[in-house]
């Protein structure tokens, strides 16, 4: 069968499938397009070692269970040229196929020359040759575990391999299953900020390229143009261009999207970010990235943190015009569940939580203890909200307004305007009442103190909005009421959209359900919700 799908490709009878692409809009949001329509990848990303057939079994009902569309797996160097010039895509093919009959779409990892900075995913007959394929250097000579960015003798080995991949993707793949690659995975360096090789020290002691004096507004040594930052700026240049030149050969064969992610540090000490790891697409390096690899298409977060102050500030820097925001990587712990409304709400192209598979591994305290039907069930509730109208939210998220919230450690309320009307999404409140209510005894609320809890709002016309959440209520007021005017909900639908994307009623909320604002649980609901003004 799939040699007769081949023949056919190449006979020209069976028109090939519109490649995956993101489109950048007008008002700053991005449109992810697969088969040439809007689509957000609730996602899912299986543990490191699940990437071999036998693990495939333990993956796709955990795919399921989240109501994942899409799943991220690793896609190794030492995999598929074990042998050097000999390529294995046995696995890819495997993998294509039985994501097809589980009707997923797959993002490939591509661990290559660096897998969380190490080579540890590099085919052995390189990692064992430092001579042909050096290590860095630390400043006083000593080799360093990271494969050095001036080598290039292990650019062209990686390259050529990369070039291998989409090439069989090109001819396996046709109507486009995978859609989209990630060249790398959290390139960098921890402990040594830049590479102290003779050709490295000569690079750095002389100027900055170009672009980097143009992006700057001046030129010099990476010391002068950078000061406290010309080590990992010298090293993040370097490794994007080396980022940069394996994904437009790969591009040249099959040009899918291709993004590099980021291990994250602190996103309030840029210091602290520098060496966290140093070379990658820190959030402070962003624009210099962006100068260095214009063949990767975006460059993403891998958020881990536990507080949602710092996971709003890491979606604030990759959320650009120049940037489709994207969480490949989301921890997936119960906690972090809530922070899908906010990645979702900012219009987000996707997100995957981690270690989405039943293979038995656990990343704690990254993530869970264990993967569990409650921790699952954490993700799965949200991502259920959309499984079925993926495409139509990534148009309305993409047309935006849409703004998402996760209860903070002091659970305060959080708001945000959208046009003469405010959103206010509160916390720790029983569906009933209010907090200010006196005259009654009432328990606290079961979720306080409690890591739980958000909202996603869009706004879909003048006084029209989408709404859901988890364990919060929403409210919309006048931002600027006028004299004698008060806001009024006209009418709340409880509903989902069809695949021609019709809005389908499935109930009325009056009466209890909107007296007090509208209350979601821990079981969230999709609102259509229409406001008014009247005069009194």
């Amino acid at each position: 069968m799939k040699r007769f799908a081949l023949l056919l490709a190449a006979s020209g009878l069976m028109a090939a499938a519109p490649l995956p692409k993101i489109v950048a809009q007008p008002n700053g949001r991005h449109v992810f397009l697969v088969d040439g329509a809007p689509f957000v990848m609730l996602g899912g990303q299986a543990n490191n070692s699940s990437n071999y057939p036998a693990m495939l079994p333990k993956v796709w009902p955990v795919l399921h269970a989240l109501h994942a569309n899409t799943l991220e797996m690793p896609v190794a160097w030492e995999q598929v040229e074990p042998v050097e010039g000999r390529f294995d895509f046995s696995f890819v093919d495997t993998l294509i196929r039985e994501a097809r009959e589980n009707r997923v779409r797959l993002v490939l990892l591509w661990f290559g020359t660096w897998k969380n900075t190490s080579p540890n995913y590099a085919p052995a007959w390189v990692k064992m040759d430092n001579a042909r394929f050096p290590r860095m250097r630390t400043a006083d000579g000593k080799a360093h575990g990271v494969l050095s960015p001036h080598s290039r003798s292990t650019l062209e080995a990686d390259k050529r391999a990369f070039v291998a991949l989409m090439t069989h993707l090109r001819d396996a793949d046709p109507d486009n299953q995978v859609i989209m690659v990630q060249v790398e995975n959290e390139i960098g360096s921890y402990g040594l900020a830049r590479d102290h090789s003779p050709e490295a020290e000569r690079l750095f002691r002389g100027p900055v390229p170009a672009a980097l004096a143009k992006l700057k507004g001046r030129g010099g040594t990476w010391s002068e143009v950078y000061g406290d930052f010309a080590e990992q700026a010298f090293a993040s240049w370097h490794m994007a261009r080396y980022a940069d030149e394996i994904a437009a050969a790969g591009k040249a064969v099959k040009a899918l999207p291709m993004y590099c992610n980021s291990a994250m540090g602190s996103p309030f000490d840029a210091k602290s970010a520098s060496t966290t790891p140093s070379g990658g697409p820190q959030w402070n390096m962003i624009d210099l990235w962006k100068a260095a690899a214009p063949h990767i298409d975006l460059v993403a977060p891998d958020i881990y943190n536990h507080d949602a102050r710092e996971v709003t500030q890491i979606l604030s820097y990759y959320d650009r015009p120049d940037n489709a925001l994207f969480v490949p990587e989301l921890g997936n712990a119960p906690d972090q569940a809530r922070y899908l409304w906010g990645i979702l709400g900012r219009g987000a192209i996707g997100v995957a939580p981690f270690g989405t598979d039943a293979t038995g591994y656990a990343n704690y305290p990254l993530g869970a203890k264990a993967l569990d039907a409650a921790t699952l069930e954490a993700f799965a509730s949200k991502y259920a909200v959309f499984a079925d109208i993926s495409r139509q939210w990534a148009r309305i998220a993409a047309a935006g307004p849409s703004w998402g919230v996760a209860k903070g450690a002091d659970a305060a309320d959080r708001s945000t305007a959208f046009g003469r009307w405010r959103a206010n999404v509160s916390f720790e409140q029983w569906e009933f009442g209010e907090r200010d209510w006196t005259w009654i005894k009432s328990e606290p609320h079961p979720t306080k103190g409690q890591p739980v809890g958000g909202a996603v709002v869009a706004q879909l016309g003048p006084d029209e909005f989408l709404v859901a959440g988890s364990d919060a209520r929403v409210r919309f007021s006048l931002a600027s009421p006028a004299a004698g005017e008060s806001g009024a909900i006209v009418r709340v639908e409880e509903g989902t959209y069809d695949e021609s994307g019709r809005w389908v009623m499935a109930r009325v909320w009056n009466g209890d359900q909107t007296d007090y604002g509208l209350n979601f649980t821990h079981q969230p609901v999709l609102l259509r919700v229409k406001m008014g003004v009247w005069r009194g």
